[in-house]
């Protein structure tokens, strides 16, 4: 076998073990550059599986040449290759802005130890979509979680601490949720590959355990997801974390989330029950909706910039759990594209902002007053994700809102179109409030010296 038959495992051993190097080097500028070329050189082997999956279907590895169901095996099909490609995407080039960015806001002192958290939590993140084992699900989840919670907890605003620790509450409750849904599928079908699940649990279906099993999921994942009303550990953690640790997280980890979600429900429960059978729409509809209006409201009164975009990120998530719920051709395109679609927006919108915290020390709605002059190309960049986020013709986040508006309209649900429309008005709102600040209020005397950010 050459190298490149082993990228489905490659994709998630190479951050892996860079990261006890980073510790290892002990210099953040030398971790950094570990880190930096892991990352990069990872992105690359998921651009490779990208097409090889185009060319030849679903790539399956077993691992130590043991036979799945038996033993453990990778699987990567379409989606799981775009979604390797994107968070690996998204952590080569966060991490392209990180060194001076941390060098500001993380002690010198953990700035190794920073590096090799953020690979943990890249190769978790990794893993969850490259593996096709259930319980390695929950492993990989619980690799990328851990290290989360310790990157949160390295801002130097003392709030942080408690951020990391409540994400910590909240993620272990769904993480437990999580491993009693799947030992109630083990339980029933005497198997963790998931294909060989899909094959075995329509057998038990009917069972009540097999159902108590797709609850303790649903809600377990709708955790990790912040799904409204489970979002609550989200606004302080993507607040108060360094800006680096924010924007990676906004881009991929709750985007995973949604991956999950859709493999559970369409590629082992399957459509007919996860979205026939099991009530699931007469709850994801509502809560997509109460999501998408309520956190857009709230985003609008909020003057910290990065708790507006993290509520924000719970309004997008709304669309994308609308779109599930609606279960139709057209509503899960919308979800799968909003997948892609946000995590770019979002990406870029935190990494333009973690370079306005660089030169002025502050991302409130103050610190923004005549920034437009000042930094016009970092605004430039949080304008166009404004507007994304809003869904403007031209922009990735209209497309992913027209599908959902067609899914609403394809069920004759046309009230839902509506409030779709409704929380895009809401977005154009809280968008609105940066931009005047930014270019039609006269410079604070903290932005009043800002200059343009580092290439």
């Amino acid at each position: 076998m050459t190298l490149i038959d082993h990228l489905p495992v490659l994709v998630v051993i190479l951050p892996l073990l860079t990261a006890p190097l980073c510790v290892l080097l002990d210099r953040p500028v030398a971790a950094w550059g570990a880190a930096l070329g892991a990352a990069w050189l990872t992105f690359v082997g998921a651009a490779l599986l990208v097409g090889q999956v185009a060319d030849g279907g679903a790539i399956s590895y077993q691992l130590g040449g043991w036979a799945p169901p038996w033993g453990i095996e990778y699987r990567v099909d379409t989606l799981g290759a775009y979604v390797l490609l994107i968070v690996s995407a998204m952590a080569a080039l966060v991490l392209l802005s990180a060194r001076e960015s941390v060098e500001r806001e993380i002690f010198r002192v953990n700035g190794a130890r920073f590096y090799a958290a953020f690979l943990l939590a890249f190769a978790g993140l990794m893993g969850i979509v490259a593996t096709g084992d259930a319980f390695n699900v929950f492993v990989f989840l619980e690799i990328s979680s851990l290290s989360t919670y310790a990157l949160i907890s390295m801002g130097r605003d003392r709030r942080a601490l408690t951020a990391a620790f409540q994400y910590l509450v909240m993620g272990t409750i769904g993480a437990t949720f999580i491993l009693i849904g799947i030992g109630f599928l083990y339980m029933m079908t005497g198997t963790l590959n998931m294909l060989d699940l899909a094959e075995r649990l329509p057998e038990v279906s009917n069972t009540r355990t097999v159902r108590a099993g797709f609850a303790f999921l649903t809600v377990g994942i709708g955790l990790k997801l912040a799904m409204f009303p489970l979002h609550l550990w989200m606004p302080n953690a993507y607040t108060y974390a360094p800006s680096v640790v924010t924007a990676f997280l906004a881009a991929t980890a709750t985007k995973v989330a949604v991956y999950v979600l859709l493999r559970f429900i369409l590629g082992i429960f399957g459509i007919e029950f996860g979205l026939g059978r099991m009530p699931l729409e007469y709850l994801l509809i509502p809560l997509g909706l109460m999501g998408i209006l309520s956190a857009s409201m709230v985003a609008i009164y909020q003057v910290e910039i990065k708790r507006l975009l993290a509520y924000s990120s719970v309004a997008q998530i709304g669309y994308i759990v609308l779109g599930v719920g609606l279960a139709n051709t057209h509503g899960i395109t919308a979800a799968v594209l909003h997948l892609f679609n946000h995590a770019l927006m979002k990406g870029a919108l935190f990494i333009a902002l973690g370079a306005v915290a660089y030169r002025i020390g502050a991302t409130t709605l103050d610190a923004f007053s005549g920034l437009g002059r000042r930094m016009p190309l970092t605004m430039g960049a949080i304008v166009i994700g404004g507007l994304s986020l809003i869904g403007v013709p031209g922009t990735v986040g209209f497309v992913s809102k027209w599908y959902l508006v067609l899914a609403a309209l394809e069920r004759g649900l046309w009230p839902i179109a509506l409030l779709v429309l409704v929380g895009s008005v809401m977005a154009v709102v809280y968008v609105w409030k940066v931009v005047e600040r930014a270019y039609f209020s006269q410079a604070s005397s903290g932005s009043g010296e800002a200059s343009e950010a580092p290439l």
